[in-house]
């Protein structure tokens, strides 16, 4: 009777021991939580990929895309495989609207939910390479590293001391679309916008007068560039302005030299002074 008991007790401290492993193999697995989404297209393709993992690995992706006037325009739902990984591909040659669709990923009620955005055009696809993400951890290790290949970077302002007005240049893959110069003060205020075309080379070029009650304070003036809503197509860019004119980052080393330079001119006329007086 005693051996049935000892044999009961041992065949569940084993069943016990054997739940907890299993548990916390599972833990391990999944000890990261989030969900990541990639998407990529060639230019003038009519497919969409999204690829994507996630640490709820039970529980299915559904994907909604929207068009840029709001309507959806396609629905679908995949399964994570055993290690999260997930993907699903869009045709876009029936997607009448031109302009960037939002795909949506959400994964349960309330889990994960992730966007990204690509742009079509005449039912093809500009190149995109874009990633979202929130995991952390062991899996941030797994995922690609995606470079920004493409969109809209300022390059420089140049100009000349003390001159009220300064040239900023920029480049864009998407020449078909004006870019928006906005300029906004050291306190926020927005003080003058502009829109310039970008040449077929992807290059742009607007001149920038400063002057006027908007002017008026001293600091930093930030320049942004823009044109559309994808971040990639968002740069921006620093001016110092003091008095209504601009700065370089040296102006205060030039100013000390200045100084130092009128010293010694007052110095050595002082000393020419007492050299030429006559003696009694």
């Amino acid at each position: 009777m005693n051996f049935k008991r000892s044999t009961t007790s041992m065949a569940i401290a084993i069943m016990v021991l054997s739940l907890i492993s299993m548990t916390a193999i599972q833990q391990d697995a999944f000890a990261s939580s989030g969900m990541s989404i990639t998407a990529t297209a060639d230019k003038g393709s009519d497919t969409i990929t999204v690829t994507g993992m996630t640490s709820s690995g039970y529980t299915d992706v559904t994907f909604l895309v929207t068009a840029p006037n709001g309507n959806i325009v396609s629905i679908d739902q995949v399964t994570p495989d055993e290690d999260g990984n997930f993907s699903v591909e869009f045709k876009v040659g029936l997607w009448t609207e031109d302009g960037l669709y939002t795909i949506l990923a959400k994964q349960g009620p309330g889990i994960y939910t992730l966007t990204v955005l690509v742009e079509v055009n005449d039912g093809m696809t500009e190149r995109t390479s874009e990633t979202q993400s929130t995991m952390e951890g062991i899996f941030v290790r797994n995922l690609t590293n995606v470079a920004k290949d493409s969109g809209l970077t300022l390059d420089a302002a140049s100009f000349v001391n003390g001159d009220d007005r300064f040239t900023v240049t920029g480049t864009t893959d998407r020449v078909s679309e004006d870019v928006v110069i906005q300029i906004f003060a050291p306190n926020g205020n927005l003080v003058t916008t502009a829109q310039v075309s970008a040449t077929l080379d992807g290059e742009f070029t607007v001149e920038i007068v400063v002057g006027g009650p908007l002017w008026k304070q001293n600091g930093d003036y930030t320049v942004t560039a823009y044109q559309n809503e994808n971040p990639n197509y968002t740069d921006s860019i620093v001016v110092d302005i003091l008095d209504g004119t601009i700065v370089p980052e040296f102006g205060t080393i030039a100013a000390m030299i200045l100084a130092v330079a009128i010293i010694s001119i007052i110095a050595i006329s002082a000393k020419s002074r007492l050299g030429i007086i006559p003696r009694y």
